[in-house]
């Protein structure tokens, strides 16, 4: 029954499963609309841009982009007394980050895109 939870690729998909949760959660107790969430969940896509120039520019921007170091910092600025806006916009991009990893879309090695911290995207765990 448990088996599967003995390799690493499913358990960091169940993360990232949670990720999204807390994401969505935290943005409920933002005083910002849905409209913010549905308009700027794919934002962080924006960063696959580096890949039309080179595949290792590409893996940093993308890996800049997903980092959970991002959302982290929104999250501080906020609970330091920054607006409300940045809490939302951390829950946002922590929602997105989960959301990408429980698919498999994990951090990007320079050499390919497809190959990223959870395995070659397109192949089975």
């Amino acid at each position: 029954m448990f088996r599967s939870l003995t390799a690493p690729v499913p358990v960091l998909r169940l993360e990232g499963l949670a990720l999204l949760g807390i994401g969505i959660y935290a943005f409920t107790l933002a005083d910002v609309s849905w409209w913010w969430f549905a308009l700027f969940l794919l934002v962080p896509d924006v960063s696959m841009i580096g890949y039309l120039q080179d595949p290792g520019l590409g893996a940093t921007i993308y890996n800049i982009g997903h980092s959970m170091l991002g959302p982290v910092l929104l999250f501080a600025w906020s609970w330091a007394g920054g607006p409300d806006v940045a809490f939302a916009t951390g829950a946002i991009w922590l929602s997105h980050i989960g959301m990408d990893r429980m698919f498999g879309y994990g951090l990007k090695y320079g050499d390919d895109f497809t190959h990223t911290h959870l395995g070659t995207i397109g192949l089975s765990d």
